[in-house]
Formats: structure tokens, C-alpha cells, sequence
């Protein structure tokens, strides 16, 4: 479960980031101010985690980032095309 927990706050971590990217680009004002706050908020959480965790956490972690980069970059165009 605590895997799990590493692999999600990495995945929520760049799934805002990429979302707020998009934001940005669309001149979305509630958008960044949403994301911009998770951004910095979940990143709090995921230092002391990341920092002080194993290897195999470090690599977990990065994992779920990944997977939250490309959802976001997904999502994104979804809703480009609405």
C-alpha cells in the first residue's frame, strides 16, 4: 500500500503540472490558480517521501509521474477539443 502511495503522489505531482501547462496556454486564470496550488501542495507532501525513501521508491515514483505526464498531456487535448 505504501508503494502505491509513492507511485500516486508521483502521477498527481506531473498530472498538474502538465494540466496547468495547458491552463497557461489557454489563458485559463481559474485553471492555474487550481493547479498551481496542487502543484505546490502535493510537492510539500512528496520531499520528505521521496528524499528519504529507497531506490526502489525513487523509481516508483518516477513511474507514476510518468503515467501522470502522459494522462495530463491526454486529458489536455481532450479538452482542447471541447
Amino acid at each position: 500500500m505504501e508503494k502505491l502511495k509513492i507511485f500516486i503522489s508521483g502521477f498527481i505531482q506531473v498530472f498538474l503540472v502538465v494540466l496547468n501547462t495547458y491552463f497557461i496556454s489557454k489563458d485559463n486564470v481559474v485553471g492555474i490558480i487550481i493547479c498551481s496550488f496542487g502543484i505546490s501542495y502535493f510537492w510539500s507532501h512528496n520531499v520528505k517521501k521521496v528524499a528519504f525513501g529507497t531506490e526502489a521508491d525513487r523509481i516508483i515514483y518516477a513511474a507514476g509521474a510518468m503515467t501522470g505526464g502522459v494522462l495530463g498531456y491526454f486529458i489536455g487535448n481532450i479538452l482542447n477539443s471541447i
